[in-house]
């Protein structure tokens, strides 16, 4: 029903590069996780988290979103591997979402308010999201959205967890430690999937 195209991974956001863990058994420099053996470097984090930033202080709520969000680059990290699971679990399973779908995604969102409104809502999401990053993040909502479909709800779980066993992720222990069971940083990521029971509260984020 849906045109397949080849997932691929943004070059901004991963750099290929050896492990996590350098010979000594040290955290190699300028790491942030490495995910099926390529690297999420610090710099490709923190472009992330400086963008949500600036939008944050453009924001007359500034003050408030900034404050609402301290452990911004851990909750940035958590979404960016997270991404990278939907992606391994979407080929696997031969789900693929295209630029169109995107756009119309888009479109939906935005309704008769608009791409201010919508940009403004999503940086009061759960994971706030600077308005370059509204795209993959509903690339992230589709794929989930299609696997969701694939298994069921209550089944979803399963595919995920396979993928992100097979990624063999690792995370510099700055940001904590990857459960590829509950495929979050930690039990505050989880939350990602058990979502998708309730309704939606925002039209953007995770």
């Amino acid at each position: 029903m849906h045109r397949r195209t080849a997932l691929s991974v943004s070059a901004a956001l991963l750099v290929a590069a050896p492990l996590l863990s350098a010979c000594s058994g040290e955290t190699r420099p300028g790491t942030a996780a490495v995910v099926g053996g390529e690297r999420i470097t610090t710099s490709a984090l923190q472009a992330q988290v400086n963008d949500v930033r600036t939008a944050q202080n453009r924001s007359e709520q500034a003050a408030t979103l900034i404050a609402n969000t301290p452990q911004l680059e851990r909750i940035k990290l958590g979404k960016m591997i997270q991404l990278r699971v939907l992606e391994r679990a979407a080929e696997d399973a031969g789900i693929s979402v295209t630029t169109k779908e995107i756009e119309d995604a888009r479109k939906a969102q935005e309704g008769d308010k608009g791409a201010a409104a919508l940009e403004q809502l999503a940086l009061q999401a759960r994971v706030p999201l600077a308005p370059g990053q509204i795209d993959e993040d509903l690339r992230f909502r589709l794929l989930l959205d299609k696997l969701s479909e694939r298994f069921g709800e209550e089944r979803i779980i399963e595919p995920l967890t396979k993928a992100s066993e097979a990624l063999h992720i690792e995370v510099n222990p700055r940001y904590g430690a990857w459960d590829a069971k509950q495929v979050g940083l930690g039990p505050a990521d989880t939350a990602w999937i058990t979502q998708r029971t309730r309704p939606e509260q925002e039209p953007a984020g995770a």
